[in-house]
């Protein structure tokens, strides 16, 4: 019986590009190549893509950063999964099913799988219409909060608005919350472009900075709060993970604090009373279904003790070593390659309906 053949994709012409080569690192690791035929194929950040010359974990970077996809053969995805590539060495091929792993707009916005779907191929995870909504923060949280989810304050504001009239923009945020407030582009994930704003200059500062990233950005109530996180599994009856809480180096979890220096901790399980365990997994669950999830999600909380607020829904979490998405199903009782076995069974058992 011949092995499936599995293109991991990853890469990605978003702000996560370096992120996500570090997640197809710990997926191609940790996959059963006695199962699996596996092709990576990365997508550069000038969104070309390739049948890479080196394997993620072969990629370096210089000291304080993360590696960058770059080099290799140019490949083009056919339907029913016939690839093409340049050059004169044959390719395997085709391929049975894409695991994607990219992070951000142009990967876990929709837009890729729109791709996948039009060509009729399998992949793990969200649907078009899920993981639009999953990427795009202004558009999950009045579904959250329609489906009787708390979720954090929040005020969306566009690029047009704040070019129009910024001051009053900034008197807006302020009359919502007053200061501190977190700015944060709608549709980015990995804290990249988050700000913690105390006065008006670093509002204004913040909302500049986020916009670099995005057309559309949010303003938030600053919640003096525990992070909590919680995984979910499934298709149409998802399951959720045992809670883990998140204790970062600095002041936020800002990317810095993910991904380049060493002191967050990840506390597994959560030490919180068994009611806000059980009241965040029914969330998780809850928020997932709202959005049309399928596959995986790692949901996002804020519990001040008293109050838990949802923050965000990510269709397409870290597959790090430190990512707490992996961490959570192992300590419930699925170890790493065998949760890549569950995924993929969920691509197929979504595919066909």
């Amino acid at each position: 019986m011949s092995k499936l053949r599995i293109a991991v994709l990853y890469g990605g012409t978003s702000a996560e590009h370096e992120v996500s080569v570090v997640s197809a690192r710990s997926v191609l690791a940790a996959i059963d190549r006695d199962k699996y035929d596996v092709l990576p194929i990365a997508i550069t950040k000038q969104g070309e893509w390739l049948l890479p010359d080196r394997a993620p974990a072969e990629l370096k970077a210089s000291e304080g950063a993360l590696p960058e996809a770059g080099g290799g053969r140019a490949v083009v995805l056919r339907e029913g999964g016939d690839i093409l590539a340049t050059g004169r060495e044959p390719v395997p091929g085709p391929i049975d099913l894409v695991f994607i792993l990219l992070h951000g707009p142009g990967g876990e916005d929709g837009t890729v799988q729109g791709l996948l779907e039009t060509l009729g191929v399998p992949y793990v995870g969200a649907g078009v219409a899920a993981s639009a909504l999953g990427m795009d923060k202004s558009l999950q949280k009045p579904l959250f909060a329609n489906a009787g989810i708390p979720v954090t304050p929040w005020v969306a504001v566009t690029d047009a608005e704040f070019a129009r009239d910024p001051q009053a923009v900034l008197r807006r945020a302020q009359d919502a919350f007053g200061l501190p407030v977190f700015v944060k582009p709608a549709n980015l994930g990995s804290s990249v472009g988050v700000s913690k704003c105390r006065t008006p200059m670093e509002l204004q500062r913040g909302i500049e900075r986020a916009l670099d990233h995005d057309r559309t950005i949010l303003v938030e109530e600053a919640i003096d709060a525990r992070e909590l996180e919680c995984a979910v599994l499934g298709n149409d009856e998802p399951e959720a993970s045992v809670v883990g809480e998140v204790v970062p180096a600095h002041e936020f979890y800002d990317y810095e604090a993910k991904y380049l220096i060493e002191g967050s901790k990840l506390l597994i399980p959560a030490p919180v009373p068994d009611d806000v365990a059980d009241l965040i997994r029914r969330y998780a669950v809850q928020a997932f279904k709202a959005i049309g999830c399928a596959g995986m999600a790692r949901v996002d909380f804020f519990w001040d003790g008293e109050q838990l607020l949802l923050n965000e829904i990510n269709t397409i979490p870290g597959f790090t070593p430190i990512s707490m998405y992996p961490k959570l199903w192992e300590a419930s009782g699925i170890p790493y390659a065998k949760l890549i076995d569950r995924l993929i069974e969920l691509a197929f058992e979504r595919h066909p309906k």
